[in-house]
């Protein structure tokens, strides 16, 4: 599944081609993704320019100036990339956004978990996005706002952080190295963490992010013409599917074990 630095990835990837140009044709070929596609809507929008490709946790918004929004996920599977408008369209191509300068930003999506809605209000109102937490790049996002939210809870530490409503984007490769950074037992209970240590997950969280962002942009595949998958970047990942192999700081072997149905690696000398 596409993490916070791969949509961010495609956020910046696709932007240049798609701000200050104007929709002069919808074409939606599957309307059933993991939500009806609005397609009245969506024609209803053509004509209209955009200003702005924003993202907000995993989603994409593509902002219009008739004060409209198209809002779009990639789901499990799903990419994005630009094409000439003729270029014929694949098995899984479900939707074109045609665009004033004759290429077309197509999504692509075998599972058809994505998503393409719309809304005439306030994107951050959608009930889609009111209740996520903080973006974990932003100010808004310290050890003090993890701590404070931890409070009582027993659940363990790392579903916790890749809760939405906490934090937005610590998906499951970055919280596993966001942890070891931190030498945080993914298992620990969240309510028994020190509000220190919360401090150092936090900017270990904003590390981690950061660090794959900016190697993104060196990695970042082609999305005009190309298949619009920026991957997962080639960062050294410390912990992340390697059980057996000795722990990059004390040597010893990391361990795997499933916490909320995802599988962590965990370093049981460093991390406590």
């Amino acid at each position: 599944m596409p993490e916070l630095p791969e949509v961010e990835t495609t956020r910046a990837g696709i932007a240049p081609h798609v701000e200050g140009h104007r929709l002069t044709a919808v074409a939606v070929r599957q309307p059933r993704l993991r939500w009806p596609v609005p397609v009245a809507e969506l024609e209803g929008c053509v004509g209209a320019r955009c200003l702005r490709v924003e993202r907000r946790a995993k989603y994409l918004l593509l902002c219009l100036d008739n004060g409209q929004t198209l809002i779009l996920h990639l789901g499990m599977s799903g990419s994005l990339r630009l094409v000439a408008g003729g270029d014929a369209p694949g098995k899984h191509d479900h939707i074109d956004l045609v665009l004033d300068d004759g290429q077309a930003l197509r999504l692509h999506d075998p599972r058809r978990f994505g998503a393409l809605l719309h809304t005439a209000t306030d994107p951050q109102q959608h009930p889609l996005i009111a209740e996520l937490g903080p973006e974990p790049l932003s100010a808004a996002f310290d050890g003090d706002t993890l701590w404070h939210a931890a409070q009582g809870r027993k659940m363990a530490v790392k579903p916790f952080i890749m809760d939405g409503k906490r934090v937005v984007g610590v998906g499951n490769i970055y919280a596993n190295e966001a942890l070891f950074r931190a030498r945080i037992d993914p298992r620990r209970p969240a309510g028994r963490i020190a509000r220190e240590r919360y401090q150092r997950l936090a900017e270990a969280i904003k590390a981690v992010l950061a660090e794959a962002i900016a190697q993104g942009g060196t990695t970042l595949r082609d999305f005009v013409g190309g298949d619009g998958k920026p991957g997962y970047f080639a960062q050294q990942l410390a912990v992340y599917g390697k059980e057996g192999a000795p722990c990059p700081a004390c040597t010893r072997p990391l361990q795997q074990v499933t916490l909320g149905q995802r599988s962590s690696f965990f370093c049981p000398h460093c991390q406590h």
